[in-house]
């Protein structure tokens, strides 16, 4: 998948994790499905990192608003790019 395909996933996902600020029992659903979509978007241990914070980000409550799967991929295809060019 290419980085901007990711990236629009990761918004789709994030404005997902909004819905249980309307219907709160979706945290019990989008909880562990959000850390599974992580792993599938980044590979290794990064992406296991971040679908477990993932994962408590979207199973405790008022912790929505933050965009984890948008600054994941900020880390992945920007900072993450930024440290290998020595920047």
């Amino acid at each position: 998948m290419k980085k901007y395909q990711i990236l629009l996933w990761g918004i789709v996902c994030d404005a997902l994790g909004y819905v249980s600020y309307i219907f709160p029992a979706f945290d019990f659903v989008w909880a562990p499905l959000s850390a599974y979509i992580m792993t599938k978007l980044y590979k290794g241990k990064p992406g296991k990192i971040a679908a477990i914070i993932s994962f408590i980000e979207e199973a405790l409550p008022m912790l929505d608003v933050v965009p984890t799967f948008t600054l994941m991929w900020i880390y992945t295809y920007i900072l993450k790019q930024d440290k290998k060019k020595g920047h």
